[in-house]
């Protein structure tokens, strides 16, 4: 089994920083593309910014130029920097992980969640 936890969030001011993390927990096991997800009331969760292994990234154009996706395989650690915070930034956000386990009956794929993190912008 591979527990995410997710860390980090809180209040900020608008215009303000905050990072998250997210670690993932278990045995024998690699993570393949991380992904940032956030729900905000009322509205369907959406993708924030994925990386793959190899470190590519991608934003939705909502983020773009003001958060960071970054990864420590050493650690088995995503991170998100957000900057430049607003409003309608304020959400609870997940991370994922596709998760690839090695089992006695070979190698297991799958996706895991966090259990989510709060993240107020409020003046």
């Amino acid at each position: 089994q591979v527990q995410l936890v997710e860390s980090g969030g809180g209040v900020v001011q608008p215009g303000g920083s905050l990072r998250l993390s997210c670690a993932a927990s278990g045995t024998r096991f690699s993570i393949n593309a991380w992904g940032w997800y956030r729900q905000a009331p009322g509205k369907q969760r959406e993708l924030v910014a994925n990386i793959t292994s190899g470190g590519n990234t991608n934003y939705a154009d909502s983020v773009k130029g003001r958060f960071t996706i970054s990864r420590d395989n050493a650690k088995n650690t995503v991170y998100l920097q957000m900057n430049s915070l607003k409003f309608e930034d304020t959400a609870v956000y997940y991370c994922n992980g596709d998760v690839i386990v090695l089992r006695e009956t070979g190698l297991q794929g799958f996706a895991s969640w966090g259990q989510g993190t709060q993240v107020t912008v409020s003046s």
